[in-house]
């Protein structure tokens, strides 16, 4: 065989090989063409199918918040804001940058999009700036096809039309923070927002509602061309509140630039009329988001705007607490209500003086004029001989140191020493100082104005442990009372320890001894009954009670005492309850009394209006005639 022979040979077996090999290879590609045409066909246009549609939740429509007449708390705004998905751009960081020339984006926003960008799914969409103007939104759209990823999105956005005056009550919605819990597929939508504070939390999920779908149908770079199907979701549920909006505006405007809490509520159903709290803040800033400069301004102001004091603020009650003291010595039996004790200005006990107000004292006194004269002596002397867990438990029954359950979040219970809580949370024994010294509402004893206020319903009801709520609660049916409607526990005080009580209260407030005297309200069938109270914020010395004590006025603000006042009215037939506390704001008749006495009367005006013929005429008015219509009662003397 030649040379020629042999290569020829191995040439053909070499060119058999590959072409054995390019027909396997052909054919291999062919049965793979043949699968993902013919056998996964179904699968691919499934997969085209969803690249071209997208399916997408729409947050539904967030509850309104309406006061008892139907007045908006709460409501929505239309606004537009601007979404990326980080999945459809190959640099978020450039992306930004070119929106950036457009829609101007702060630092603060821009590590924010950053860090949502990495923590979350990439087809997840990140809000990147809200309440876009119009034309924000056109020169979006018009470059849209350099930002990819970016898109703009109609949306809600929660507007509170009466501000401040209203902020602790209402609270505010904010974005969803990492803490939160993420049960609702809708907490994962860009922008959307939770309720934080006030019944905007405390209702959230009643709120809230139940999100919709959209299946819209988009180009290659994800751009929507047209919406193929909707399916709405289910709107929030209207919320409706038991609060007057002309008595919220005008217990705020009463409280005016002082700091301090008003709380008014029915004496028989528990609903909540008024509850203010100042300073308040702006709700608005926290659902548009707060710069740093907004939130440290917050929480380094020194009178707190950010706490309810109404419900979270817990101050010594001082003397509005000696009724509850009354009660529990009464119905203990260590004092009858016609037993005189002689105040002559101290009370010596072991090596300690405890002072009575008036430094000569008030000669002998019973149980009606020692509430009158708010004489504490009297009851140094009756708690004494009470003891601190017989007061302690009456304090409870009234609605004080426990937590009352009201429908806003952060409720501090306050503090009712008993020998038991100092052993746990002291280590130390009780001393028999300590209970003289809790006799008239000083030493460990705390309270909101919220439990001062249910104690004072308490007292004026008489038979039921009245609940406070924020609510509406349901009309009571014929035949029944609020208590048995509402299914609240029967209070079971004697109703003659109660009414001599109520009588010492009455006196407080109508009697020429009175230490309210002066605030009484002149006008026929609205005369309240009330308890004057000031709480020290520091220790007098005893080298300081050998000199002239200062005035309030003359002492640092926060170094002055905490004026308190609680009433009820009308006397008659009591309807409404309330606790009003501005912090160092002096003593309680000068200055709490006549702020309660105001709000009574024009609680009692406004029931009147609302129950004559013309009451249908006026509901609903406009903002400008309320206002109008109070300014009459203020020139016709009645405010």
């Amino acid at each position: 065989m030649t040379r020629d022979s042999e290569r020829h040979r191995q040439f053909s077996r070499r060119t058999a090989v590959l072409a054995g090999g390019q027909a396997l290879l052909f054919a291999a590609l062919g049965g793979r063409l043949y699968y993902l045409q013919s056998v996964q066909a179904e699968r691919y246009v499934t997969l085209a199918e969803d690249n071209r549609i997208n399916l997408r939740m729409i947050a539904p429509p967030r509850g309104r918040i309406l006061d008892r007449r139907g007045r908006l708390l709460a409501s929505n705004l239309q606004d537009y804001r601007v979404l990326l998905v980080a999945e459809q751009t190959s640099d978020v960081e450039l992306t930004l940058g070119s929106l950036n020339q457009i829609v101007p984006i702060s630092e603060t926003d821009l590590r924010r999009v950053l860090k949502e960008t990495r923590q979350k799914r990439k087809f997840v969409p990140v809000t990147v700036a809200e309440n876009l103007s119009w034309e924000d939104v056109a020169h979006v759209e018009v470059n849209a096809i350099d930002l990819p990823g970016i898109s703009v999105e109609e949306g809600m956005s929660r507007e509170y039309p009466q501000g401040e005056s209203l902020v602790h009550v209402v609270g505010y919605v904010a974005p969803v923070a990492e803490r939160d819990v993420k049960d609702d597929p809708l907490l994962d939508l860009p922008g959307f927002r939770i309720g934080k504070a006030g019944v905007e939390r405390a209702y959230d999920k009643v709120l809230r509602g139940t999100g919709g779908r959209s299946e819209v149908e988009v180009n290659a770079i994800g751009r929507v061309i047209r919406e193929l199907d909707r399916k709405e979701g289910k709107p929030g549920a209207d919320l409706t509140l038991a609060l007057d909006l002309d008595l919220q505006h005008y217990a705020t405007e009463r409280l005016g630039d002082q700091v301090g809490a008003v709380v008014l509520m029915d004496v028989e159903s528990g609903e909540i009329l008024a509850l203010v709290s100042t300073p308040g803040y702006d709700p608005g800033a926290f659902s548009r988001g707060l710069a740093p400069e907004e939130w440290r301004a917050l929480i380094e102001n020194p009178h707190s705007p950010l706490t309810n004091k109404a419900v979270s603020g817990q101050y010594a009650p001082g003397s509005t607490f000696k009724p509850a003291v009354a009660l529990a010595a009464l119905e203990r039996g260590t004092i009858k209500p016609r037993d005189g004790v002689t105040c002559y200005g101290r009370l010596r006990m072991g090596g300690n003086t405890f002072h009575c107000w008036r430094r000569g004292g008030h000669g002998t006194v019973d149980l009606r004029h020692a509430l009158a004269l708010s004489c504490d002596v009297y009851f140094y002397e009756i708690a004494r001989r009470t003891g601190i867990d017989p007061i302690s438990e009456m304090a409870n029954r009234l609605g004080l140191g426990v937590q009352l359950g009201i429908d806003l979040p952060a409720e501090r219970r306050g503090l009712m020493p008993t020998r038991a809580w100092k052993a746990s949370a002291l280590k130390k024994p009780w001393s028999k100082g300590e209970t003289v010294i809790c006799g008239i509402g000083q030493g460990y004893v705390l309270s909101t104005p919220l439990q001062l206020a249910v104690m004072t319903a308490r007292i004026a009801n008489g038979v039921w442990a009245v609940e406070p709520r924020l609510a509406r609660r349901p009309a009571v049916p014929p035949g029944k009372t609020p208590g048995e409607q509402f299914g609240f526990r029967p209070l079971n005080i004697n109703p003659e320890h109660l009414q001599v009580v109520r009588e010492g209260m009455m006196a407080v407030v109508n009697s020429r001894m009175g230490t309210a005297q002066g605030a009484a309200i002149k006008k026929p069938g609205m005369r309240m009954a009330g308890k004057t109270g000031t709480s020290q914020v520091r220790r007098i010395t005893r080298a300081e009670r050998s000199k002239r004590v200062k005035r309030n006025e003359e002492l640092p603000w926060e170094l002055r005492d905490h004026a308190l006042f609680i009433a009820y009215a009308p006397i008659e037939a009591p309807r409404y309850a309330i606790a009003v506390i501005v912090e160092h704001g002096g003593g309680g008749s000068k200055v709490a009394a006549p702020i309660a006495r105001d709000i009574l009367i024009a609680a009692q005006e406004i029931e009147r209006r609302h129950a004559s013929p013309l009451a249908a005429q006026l509901e609903g008015q406009e903002d400008d005639e309320v206002a109008r219509w109070v300014a009459g009662l203020r020139n016709d003397g009645a405010l």
